[in-house]
């Protein structure tokens, strides 16, 4: 599938040729077509992982406004983090089961992700280089 975007962070129009996903998987729930602000190279490679896992990967958030991003922060009582959900580069994928997390990760190292969090519900994944460690995998 040839997806048509214009990364309004960079203001620029980028064709992406995604096999697995739409833009809008990627929308901030508080921001109809924000999709559009993920970064192309992230979006390219977590198709990619996709590709190699075999399996479906649903998106429990993509790009985050910041409000809506501290409201999420607030919720759980702590301090919002400088998030790459904030610049189109993250995604949190739906997982629940020891086989599929194994298979999820699995993929995304062979794509190249070296930051990868690991939840009860999901795996989050990003492409943050500037102040973020790299090669790293984090519980929450």
């Amino acid at each position: 599938m040839i997806v048509k975007a214009v990364n309004a962070g960079v203001k620029t129009s980028a064709v992406m040729d995604l096999k697995y996903f739409t833009l809008n998987e990627f929308d901030c729930p508080t921001l109809k077509n924000s999709g559009v602000n993920m970064d192309s190279n992230f979006l390219q490679k977590l198709d990619y992982a996709r590709d190699l896992a075999g399996i479906s990967f649903k998106i429990n958030s993509g790009y985050r406004t910041k409000e809506h991003h501290e409201s999420i922060y607030k919720k759980l009582g702590k301090e919002p983090t400088k998030s790459a959900h904030l610049i189109g580069k993250a995604a949190d994928i739906h997982c629940t089961d020891s086989r599929s997390r194994f298979t999820i990760i699995s993929s995304l190292l062979d794509a190249g992700f070296n930051r990868i969090g690991i939840a009860d519900t999901f795996i989050h994944c990003d492409t943050a280089e500037k102040g973020k460690s790299q090669n790293v995998i984090w519980t929450y």
